[in-house]
């Protein structure tokens, strides 16, 4: 039975909710386990596509591929995000995770410089494309989807667990890593092994494009396809009905900034700082990642779940705070330290206040937009600002670091975050004012 715009919807049970969150949840998993085996073993397999002796140049040239693929990225949340909002959530995230397996597949059977020249990391080039087009879509349409299908007055806690699948994801790819590293030698993985990787994701997303197709589609969907037969049917998911929202669009893009920055500083490229400028050696410090993960994974339902209780905004601001004093002494003395349990501990500070930020992130923007544009709503102003600026973290650190500047990063990390605190310092309480928990559809904020 169909339930109108504006009318209650049917109860759904609890132990539904759970399974939704929990189908979309694992592909979520997969897909950033694709994504992010990337960054694991760059170490490794950096030199098979750009020969050189010098470490630091290896580096920025996967570095700069890694930068290339988040350009996908909006093309993604526009191409993908149009499709859920028009299509459905289901079909958009069997769609993402399918894309993914292809980008994997390509990367674990690209042969290496050495074999077929430029042509090695022109493939990797294009596969790393492949897979920012899937992860642009993929982040839009899931969080649209846990918003959807959570229950109301639990919406932070169950979208949290995007990133809990997030980080999951890195985690598996770090543990395959510590893995490989306990049973193959140096020169294994960094000759073959690494390809391991990518055909294990590449067959781990195949297996949850299957499982996806049995998915339940949001009810908040269904109800808006269902009602969708005015005039504004035909704008869903479309560049005309979005920009209608110029507000909701510059919040994304100034609650994203500082995130996304901090995100990718202490999550991916702190395990190339930790061994290049540390000095920590490779495993202990994929050790050190994988145990500080590990904690901040726990850490989002909780904080999610303290967002449903006090609201969104004060996690915003603990991040902000934190981000904006303390990012710069955390990063100098990981980079003076070669204690693992130290550098650990200032891993963990870096990811718990950064949990401020990533727990309630897509609940937050979920929450701008209407049903009709929600998907494209959150996807495309993300995706360009996380392309911009999340994606060239990596890139821009270690030219920094080149040119004998590193420091420098550390102020550029925390003046973004500083950007983003402004932003929460003057946006409003969006818990208070959504749709997914009052059915009138809300006027854009330019129109009020």
């Amino acid at each position: 039975m169909t339930t109108r715009i504006g009318e209650a919807s049917p109860p759904v049970s609890e132990r539904r909710v759970v399974g939704n969150v929990l189908r979309g949840s694992i592909g979520n998993l997969v897909e950033w386990y694709d994504w992010y085996a990337y960054a694991a073993f760059t170490t490794y397999f950096a030199k098979s596509f750009f020969p050189t002796k010098d470490t630091t140049a290896a580096f920025l040239g996967t570095a700069a591929v890694f930068a290339v693929g988040f350009l996908m990225r909006p093309l993604g949340g526009w191409m993908l995000g149009r499709f859920a909002d028009r299509f459905g959530r289901r079909s958009a995230l069997v769609l993402s995770v399918t894309l993914m397996a292809t980008g994997s597949l390509m990367i674990a059977v690209t042969p290496t410089y050495a074999s077929i020249g430029i042509a090695a990391p022109i493939l990797l080039l294009i596969a790393r494309l492949v897979q920012g087009l899937s992860v642009g879509g993929e982040y839009s349409t899931s969080a649209t989807y846990l918003s959807e299908v959570a229950t109301p007055g639990k919406r932070g806690f169950y979208s949290s667990f995007q990133y809990v699948t997030l980080y999951g994801g890195q985690l598996l790819a770090l543990g395959l890593q510590l893995l490989l590293q306990s049973i193959l030698t140096e020169q294994q993985l960094t000759s073959w092994g690494w390809r391991i990787a990518f055909v294990v994701g590449a067959l781990a997303a195949v297996v949850v494009m299957i499982l996806r197709r049995g998915m339940d589609e949001s009810a908040s969907f269904e109800e808006a396809k269902a009602s969708g037969t005015g005039k504004d049917a035909g704008d869903k998911g479309t560049l005309r009905a979005l920009i209608k929202y110029p507000k909701e669009i510059a919040l994304v893009v100034g609650l994203t900034l500082g995130g996304t920055v901090s995100f990718y500083t202490f999550a991916t490229y702190s395990q190339k700082f930790m061994e290049n400028t540390a000095g920590i050696p490779r495993r202990t410090v994929t050790l050190i990642l994988f145990c500080a993960i590990l904690v901040a994974a726990i850490l989002q339902p909780l904080a999610g779940k303290l967002s449903d209780r006090i609201g969104r905004r004060p996690l915003l601001m603990f991040f902000g705070i934190g981000g904006t004093l303390l990012t710069v002494p955390i990063m100098t003395l990981m980079g003076a330290t070669k204690q693992p349990v130290f550098a650990f501990l200032l891993m963990l500070a870096g990811l718990v206040i950064v949990t401020g930020y990533t727990s309630i992130n897509a609940i937050v923007k979920a929450e701008l937009f209407p049903t009709k544009i929600r998907a494209i709503g959150v996807g495309l102003p993300y995706a360009l600002t996380v392309a911009i600026f999340g994606g060239t973290a990596e890139l821009i650190a270690q030219a920094l670091k080149g040119a004998g500047h590193e420091s420098v990063f550390f102020y550029y990390v925390a003046g973004c975050v500083l950007v983003s605190l402004i932003v929460y310092g003057t946006m409003r309480e969006t818990s208070k004012t959504s749709e997914l928990d009052n059915k009138k559809q809300p006027e854009p904020v330019s129109g009020r």
